[in-house]
């Protein structure tokens, strides 16, 4: 039906009408700050204080902290920034954002911020603590504040993250916060007195090319092959959905049979999830956006999701990949980023957990680096070990070092060099002050020849050395130790803290 010359009249100015309406409500929209910038914040100390938000296209926007004020006008898509000049800790302070409307950010603390990240073992809350209640009835810190990022993997890089915002450390809030995170930032409020800000952004099951950015993973030919993964998962993923539903009706089969038989129910079967596992998939919605926000460093807790046969090989080149990308991505230099080479555990017999964290061995070449070794306090048949209290005193031990040069030992023993004696290899280590074996001798050593076969080997500690040899291999030309997943080790130095996990020469 043809419409009348009136009928059209009115169409189109109802038409622009809306488009005129919509124009004017972003001219006059209020002006915005990104989710990270809230009440109860921690900023960072010594680093100028980025304050960013959007606004109308060309509006004015000042802000006010600690007596002085910085102004901007937003650009041409809204977008608004400004950076005002550094600070001690201290606080509490009010921040006040004004373009046509006003902000007021209370209650901001000035101290150490550190962004948490990984896994489930980092996701792994304090309320699934052995002693739980304990620890979380005593968790009433005003100064350490939380901020938890929703999950969210996301196409491209976002601008902003989900969150209930930035809460003081209490029992209520503290309850699904990280173990791991909170046990760091505890030691670290009680040793140096300033407020720390936690940054929790992590996800159980998760691979390292997912938080690591396109640009850095395309960057480098020899991690083309996390391209060929996913793309052999999309060509999968139909079969795969089918597989998984009927899994799940088989689940729910048996828990219904278990039930009306009086028997435990059933193990589920777990699964990754898809889109989490797309490359650079978590750094696009959970890190990204926190990057515009000034940090002192990161601990990291990951690796298991990467210890299969197709990607533990790849997981030296990309895990320092990742570091660096996230330096290069936060601008702030070689900040500390610290993290904790996975715990001893009976997997799949498949699983390359020797060789992973080999590989996050091998990080500690990267500068400003610190490695939590957890080969002794892990569960052989638990994969998220209760004990995260040793976890974060480890990180916070490296952190106190590492970021703040105190003189204090943070790491145990690390591999430096094999040198070869008569029938026997002489390794020696850094950080192995007082060499000892928990027990009656050295365990865990295992030499081989020429011909790369690996046999048992006795051990002898000799100052900051160990001497390693074994009758069966008379020239040993390569050396490991705790090559396994649930190994048999006992090497530590004086206080307490385990030798790594190793392979020598690489």
């Amino acid at each position: 039906m043809i419409r009348s010359r009136f009928q059209l009249f009115v169409l189109r100015t109802a038409f622009f009408s809306i488009v005129l309406g919509a124009l004017s409500v972003a001219v006059h929209a209020d002006a915005t700050v990104p989710t990270l910038l809230a009440d109860h914040m921690v900023v960072q100390r010594g680093l100028p204080v980025h304050v960013w938000g959007m606004a109308a296209p060309h509006e004015a926007v000042s802000v006010t902290f600690r007596g002085e004020t910085k102004s901007c006008s937003a650009d041409d898509d809204g977008r608004w920034s400004v950076y005002l000049s550094p600070g001690e800790a201290g606080g509490p302070f009010q921040m006040n954002i004004k373009a046509t409307n006003t902000i007021a950010l209370n209650d901001i603390l000035v101290g150490d911020v550190w962004v948490a990240s990984g896994q489930s073992n980092m996701e792994f809350a304090m309320n699934s603590l052995a002693n739980a209640q304990t620890e979380i009835a005593a968790a009433q810190n005003p100064k350490i504040r939380l901020f938890m990022v929703k999950h969210k993997p996301a196409d491209y890089p976002l601008e902003n993250v989900e969150s209930k915002g930035w809460a003081a450390c209490t029992p209520e809030t503290v309850a699904d916060s990280s173990a791991v995170a909170y046990f760091f930032a505890r030691h670290l409020q009680q040793k140096l007195g300033v407020p720390i800000g936690l940054v929790e952004s992590f996800w159980g099951g998760t691979a390292a090319e997912s938080w690591t950015s396109l640009r850095a993973l395309s960057a480098d030919a020899g991690l083309m092959p996390v391209f060929a993964a996913r793309s052999k998962t999309l060509a999968e993923e139909s079969t795969t959905v089918l597989r998984q539903q009927r899994e799940e009706r088989e689940y729910q089969q048996a828990v219904e049979q278990a039930k009306a038989e009086g028997k435990p129910l059933p193990w589920r079967q777990w699964h990754p999830d898809f889109a989490a596992w797309a490359p650079a998939a978590l750094y696009n919605g959970m890190i990204a956006p926190l990057t515009p926000f000034a940090i002192r460093g990161v601990i990291w807790y990951q690796g298991e999701a990467n210890s299969g046969q197709d990607r533990a090989p790849l997981y030296a080149r990309l895990f320092q990949t990742m570091i660096r990308d996230w330096r290069d991505a936060w601008g702030e230099g070689d900040f500390p980023f610290l993290f904790v080479q996975i715990a001893n555990w009976n997997t799949a017999p498949d699983a390359l957990w020797p060789e992973v964290r080999d590989a996050q061995r091998q990080a500690l070449a990267l500068k400003n680096t610190g490695m939590a070794v957890t080969i002794d306090i892990g569960d052989a048949v638990d994969l998220h070990p209760k004990n995260k209290q040793d976890v974060g005193l480890r990180l916070a031990l490296a952190a106190r070092a590492i970021a703040f040069g105190e003189k204090i030992e943070w790491s145990g023993p690390l591999v430096r060099q094999v040198t070869h004696e008569e029938h026997a290899l002489r390794v020696w280590f850094d950080h192995a002050g007082g060499l000892m074996a928990k027990g009656s001798e050295a365990t865990g050593f295992e030499v081989a020849g020429a011909d790369g076969k690996y046999t048992p080997a006795d051990a002898k500690i000799e100052g900051e050395s160990v001497i390693v040899s074994s009758a069966a291999v008379t020239t040993p030309v390569s050396v490991r130790y705790g090559w396994a997943a649930n190994p048999n080790c006992n090497l530590f130095n004086k206080e307490g803290l385990p030798a790594s996990p190793f392979q020598a020469p690489e």
